[in-house]
């Protein structure tokens, strides 16, 4: 971002001048928020002077900032002295659910003998405490909490609070958001524990294929960072693999390490019929290799474009939709969030039922606990992404209705024909209620997809107490055999008619690539 201090600037587009000034003039602040290309060219046409705010330093603040004001709402409920018996996890999750509210002075915010159903916590100004009989008992301030026993049982309330000048901010929850995300006070139980399976499930298979052992039969897919190989073992032909190979030298250049290492730890860790398997990984001077599960039944992407309509009806969207819902289930028990659900990163194996693969933007987290990264797809990024206000596993089911719309009608509700992806974000940020949905969608569905993509966080559907079993009950599901479907004995309807195991008939052909990339010896793929 850039705030011009002297000077006069033109204003370009498409090498056109369209506007100039010499004022004091903020531009460029949208690079803050999002990774996106320029709108326009400022040209200095005299000498002058320009303050400069970059945007990992923007983050830096905005992050150092949520992270200040979490820990300042878990200080003010770790204080509370009914509330520490929930425990530290339990009041991590309640800070999530607060709300900002402001009370002109002189409101009275809550009223002696009423009843009780929301719980305030004072982060600015202060306020009265007044009792019938008595007068003036009490003055609350900044970090003070009042109203609690509202979140615990019904109450009535025992004073009157009064607003004091200039005025109060408060951060509040009702009963019932406590109650929808936790269950009724009996179920403590569930709020203080709530375990989470094993991240590592201990996969060793095909650890002992040497990468000599393979040769390659043909090119599955190319890709910003290298391509996919279908290769077989030159002495054991059943054995058939999907070999990625990325290129390390631009792996450094884009400073993509990190995500390379998290798509090798986490996905070498998951062992589920709903996401694609990595058996192991090799690595030379010019490439890091993962020897992962052949899919041949293509990409979900190439499958949409293919159907007479490009969509699917909705009994193939639920098989679809099931298969996704298995997969974020198995990641979610074990603390993983997604963060990059798009047909291009979903395959269809053998048995047709779809696989999750690609996990460069995929994250281990705490159960209770949030990440800034920007990660995604803009198509597909919740709010919070967009905003850099920290996020959790409810983005993957923002991502998730978002998925079931394009599903159903062939393209995503946020999609814009902005390459900078200003519009779409902006058209996340205006929500899914702003978004006009075809006729042949029909309620059930509709109301799907609206409840997973709130802007709330805590709101979607799966964030509260049941979890992603509220999603598998909802009604778009009804009738749909879950038990049958996990042990993948429900028929599929993409299930391809592959001639034998090393049919490529479902993928694009694709040149070879003579393009050898020079060594990278730098040192930082120690642990492939």
């Amino acid at each position: 971002m850039y705030i011009s201090a002297k000077g006069t600037y033109q204003i370009l587009i498409k090498n056109k001048v369209v506007n100039e000034f010499s004022d004091v003039r903020v531009f460029g602040e949208l690079a803050l928020l999002y990774n996106a290309k320029r709108l326009a060219t400022i040209k200095a046409l005299t000498p002058g002077r320009v303050w400069v705010l970059d945007r990992n330093v923007y983050q830096q603040i905005t992050v150092g900032y949520n992270i200040k004001k979490q820990d300042e709402i878990m200080q003010f409920l770790m204080n509370n002295e009914r509330l520490k018996v929930v425990g530290k996890e339990a009041l991590q999750e309640v800070s999530g659910l607060l709300k900002s509210e402001f009370f002109k002075a002189g409101t009275q915010i809550v009223r002696q003998g009423d009843k009780g159903n929301k719980f305030y916590i004072i982060s600015a100004g202060t306020v009265t405490i007044t009792k019938d009989g008595e007068g003036v008992v009490g003055v609350y301030k900044k970090g003070d909490c009042f109203g609690e026993l509202a979140l615990l049982k019904e109450d009535c309330r025992q004073a009157t609070v009064t607003a004091d000048a200039p005025g109060v901010e408060c951060l509040t929850l009702t009963r019932k958001q406590f109650v929808d995300h936790f269950g009724d006070i009996k179920e403590w139980e569930y709020i203080n524990v709530r375990p989470q399976d094993s991240f590592k499930d201990g996969v060793t298979e095909h650890e002992d294929i040497d990468l000599r052992d393979l040769k390659i039969i043909k090119t599955l897919g190319v890709g910003g960072f290298g391509r996919v190989e279908l290769v077989q073992h030159k002495k054991k032909s059943d054995l058939v693999f999907a070999l990625k190979y990325l290129k390390k030298i631009d792996i450094v250049m884009q400073h993509q390490q990190e995500h390379v290492y998290n798509e090798k730890n986490i996905q070498m860790a998951c062992k589920s019929p709903f996401i694609v398997r990595l058996y192991r990984t090799y690595k030379d001077n010019k490439y890091i290799y993962l020897l992962m599960e052949s899919c041949l039944g293509g990409d979900l992407w190439s499958l949409l474009q293919k159907q007479k309509l490009r969509r699917f009806d909705e009994k193939e969207a639920r098989f679809i939709a099931a298969c996704v819902l298995e997969s974020f289930d198995y990641l979610h028990s074990r603390g993983i969030i997604y963060r990059d659900l798009k047909p291009e990163n979903l395959l269809i194996a053998a048995n047709g039922y779809i696989k999750l693969t690609d996990f460069g933007f995929a994250k281990k987290i705490s159960s209770r606990g949030k990440t800034f990264t920007f990660a995604g797809t803009p198509e597909y990024v919740a709010p919070e992404i967009v905003l850099n206000r920290g996020h959790d596993r409810s983005v993957d089911y923002w991502a998730f209705g978002a998925f079931i719309f394009e599903l159903l009608t062939g393209r995503t509700p946020f999609r814009t024909d902005d390459s900078s992806h200003m519009k779409t974000y902006n058209k996340i940020l205006s929500g899914i209620d702003n978004v006009p949905f075809p006729s042949y969608v029909n309620l059930k569905a509709r109301h799907i997809v609206e409840k997973l993509c709130r802007p709330v966080p805590s709101e979607r559907l799966g964030m509260q107490k049941p979890g992603i079993k509220s999603i598998k009950d909802h009604k778009w599901f009804l009738g749909f055999d879950w038990l049958k479907f996990a042990k993948c004995e429900m028929p599929s309807p993409f299930k391809p008619k592959l001639k034998s195991p090393i049919d490529t008939q479902y993928f694009d052909p694709f040149k070879k690539d003579n393009d050898i990339p020079p060594d990278e010896l730098s040192g930082w793929d120690t642990q492939f």
